[in-house]
């Protein structure tokens, strides 16, 4: 200590200058307030000192709104829409002047303000507000509560999906300022549709046009779904684009760029990272960005003054999601649609049994080029049976019949070719090669698969078979059913030396090939775009995919067909495309045709005449037998409910992902199907919704799992 600061410690002398800063600090300081745990004592706001609040309960029996006291430092930031913590589960006995208190923090959203509640008894305190940023506007809430009551859930478990977890990095920074719409762009290859440039007059006057669009094939569609959004924006109104992967949002965000220029649009998924994602929609949310496209989470984006929604090939399975109450895209911008009276435009080079019935009900128009123009784009397809492909020696080098390898060797001279194999891998599935049967392990009856090119090993037990033979023919030589594109990309690239090889699939995704010559072979969903378009393209084992034991096997199989080929050059210059399947089928005569509509169409024609859906409505109910049994028969269902069932659900296979609805390992579950008639879908989900959460609030143990509308029936 320095002799200045000892003479200064001295009595008389001034206080130390620390001394001096603490006595004016407390001199300053406010009245203490209430501890935030409970706000015991604490001053209510003077106005509207009561929030009504939806909290984070994903529970059935809770999914209803609660009101808090709002205590007075909390009454700026305590608006509608923002996010909250409270506390929740204390019941009414713990209250303390006249303030309950105690139960575990959770997360909620302010709803409301109000003046009064309803309830009689002691509320307790909003425990603090988590930021001030509103993120859930009264048009979300709607569209939300609508989609929990359309498929018999909770309102919790869809904001969850709706509103993106905060970032407060993101939110600290400013948007910025909107931009003035755009002119209304030209018709371009929109007029290459009869009805194509009446749709975009129709949007930029600010009409509501619905329509079911069969896109030609080729690369236009993401610039024409551009055109249409660039309509949309030119009116003063806000778009919303949804597409079922990163990669079709990237071409899409490609074409809106350069349509509009950058910082007209949001780009919404999940590649982009939580920031990032969190960023853009605030952006969205707050009216910097008038249009959005994203893949599924992006159905709920805010975009304000909605003039246009839009779902591109809503046969996609990535647009069913997986989690509670497992909503689909397409139900969803139907929605608000409806509520917002805006554009519907629903596209895609195939066309689904839900979307024909739209154009059925008079709900949207046709938008469809004619068949002179189709022609043109599309290109030659041809056929070749599998007894043709037994017969053909040609078949044994490469697994392809004499039509198909000259399709290949002429597509090479000009560009690349595409080779569609429904299973990756090497050989997962074997069969009898001289009678076709499937071939199974000897001690649990489970498929055999040869993970290598030599040993055969159970896909169920993994039990090593060394000594196999055929129990119907006594043959002992095998053939793969499947033949995987490993094993494909192997043959082609011993029959074509000196070509290189490519593969696409879930590991490895391919997003561009260039337009040189090349063999692509790809799984389903996974083709790469080649520059310039495929010379020609083959599609393999076409009855693997036909002969799924599923409702939408044929509906499924033509839509993959469909999107490899419009991936190939047109006809006039000399596309081709080869289908190996059965010509008689008739997803395969809707291909050649190219006639998605009329394979759509005659399908829900069957459909009604067997009350399946999208005709009616269905749910489906799994879980443990005795638990179905009695939930079915408290359910109080509507009167002309019909069920189907209960039959054993499917289990997850061992080493495999359990899908939802599927049994635990080692349970045994049962599944039934509710079917009503058309109109009476929201009495189901009701019924449904009431009965699982009286189940839930008598604290039952065994899992009852609900899904309306279920992508698969079997």
């Amino acid at each position: 200590m320095s002799s200045e600061n000892e003479q200064s410690a001295e009595p008389g002398a001034g206080p130390p200058e620390q001394l001096a800063l603490i006595r004016e600090t407390v001199r300053q300081a406010k009245v203490p307030r209430a501890k935030p745990r409970t706000w015991r004592g604490a001053a209510l706001a003077e106005e509207l000192p009561v929030a009504r609040v939806l909290v984070n309960k994903g529970v059935l029996h809770l999914d209803q709104f609660f009101d808090y006291a709002v205590p007075l430092e909390l009454d700026a930031d305590a608006q509608p829409g923002v996010r909250v913590r409270v506390r929740f589960g204390a019941g009414g006995r713990n209250v303390q002047g006249g303030r309950r208190e105690g139960g575990g923090l959770i997360d909620g959203f302010i709803v409301e303000r109000r003046a009064d509640s309803d309830y009689q008894g002691a509320l307790a305190a909003l425990a603090s507000v988590v930021s001030p940023e509103p993120v859930l506007g009264p048009e979300l809430l709607a569209l939300c509560r609508a989609v929990a009551d359309r498929y018999a859930g909770s309102l919790a478990d869809v904001l969850q999906l709706a509103v993106p977890p905060r970032n407060g990095r993101a939110e600290a920074k400013p948007s910025p300022d909107p931009l003035p719409p755009p002119p209304p762009p030209d018709p371009g290859t929109w007029e290459r549709y009869a009805q194509g440039p009446a749709f975009l007059r129709a949007l930029a006057e600010g009409g509501a046009p619905r329509a079911v669009w069969t896109a030609l094939p080729g690369p236009h569609w993401p610039a024409e779904i551009a055109g249409a959004v660039a309509a949309t924006l030119s009116a003063g109104r806000g778009a919303l684009v949804v597409v079922p992967d990163g990669r079709s949002a990237a071409r899409v965000d490609a074409a809106l760029t350069e349509a509009l220029g950058a910082g007209r649009h949001a780009l919404l998924t999940a590649e982009s990272g939580p920031e990032k994602r969190y960023r853009q929609w605030l952006a969205v949310r707050r009216g910097s960005v008038r249009a959005v496209v994203g893949t599924r989470a992006a159905m709920f984006a805010p975009v304000r003054d909605l003039g246009l929604v839009v779902v591109w090939d809503d046969g996609d399975s990535s647009h069913s999601d997986d989690n509670a109450p497992f909503p689909h895209v397409r139900e969803v911008l139907e929605l608000r649609a409806a509520q917002g009276r805006c554009g519907f435009l629903l596209g895609g080079t195939s066309c689904t049994v839900e979307a024909a019935q739209l154009v059925e009900s008079g709900w949207a128009l046709p938008l469809l080029a004619d068949r002179e123009r189709l022609r043109r784009a599309a290109p030659l397809v041809r056929t070749v049976g599998d007894g043709e492909l037994a017969r053909d020696g040609a078949a044994r080098s490469a697994r392809l019949p004499s039509l198909a390898w000259g399709a290949v060797r002429d597509g090479l001279r000009t560009g690349p070719v595409l080779i569609q194999v429904p299973r990756r891998g090497y050989a997962p599935r074997l069969a009898c090669e001289r009678c076709r049967t499937p071939a199974r392990c000897r001690h649990c009856a489970g498929p055999l698969e040869a993970p290598d090119q030599q040993d055969l090993n159970c896909a169920w037990c993994g039990q090593a078979e060394r000594a196999w033979s055929c129990a119907a023919c006594g043959s002992t030589r095998l053939r793969a059913r499947i033949v995987g594109a490993r094993r494909t990309a192997e043959e082609l690239g011993r029959a074509f030396p000196a070509v290189p090889v490519r593969t696409s699939g879930r590991d490895h995704i391919l997003d561009a090939v260039p337009d040189a010559p090349a063999l692509v072979v790809s799984t389903p969903g996974a083709e790469p775009v080649a520059d310039g378009g495929y010379a020609a393209a083959l599609l393999l084992d076409g009855w693997a995919m036909l002969g799924r034991p599923d409702l939408r096997a044929g509906e499924e199989a033509l839509r993959r067909w469909l999107a490899a080929s419009a991936l190939v050059r047109g006809q006039e210059e000399g596309g081709t495309v080869v289908v190996v399947a059965e010509p008689t089928e008739r997803a395969v005569q809707a291909l050649v045709r190219w006639d998605p509509a009329g394979f759509a169409r005659r399908e829900l024609a069957e459909r009604a005449e067997l009350g399946f859906p999208p005709v009616s409505r269905m749910a489906s109910v799994t879980g443990p037998p005795e638990a179905l049994a009695a939930f079915l028969q408290n359910a109080g269902l509507p009167p002309e409910a019909e069920i189907l069932g209960p039959v054993p659900a499917p289990s997850a296979a061992p080493g495999r992902a359990r899908r939802p609805g599927d049994a635990p390992p080692g349970e045994t579950w049962e599944r039934a199907l509710i079917r009503v008639v058309p109109g009476r879908g929201a009495a189901l989900a009701r019924a449904l919704k009431t009965a699982l959460a009286a189940r839930t609030a008598k604290g039952a143990s065994e899992p009852i799992r609900i899904r309306v509308d279920p992508p698969d029936i079997g």
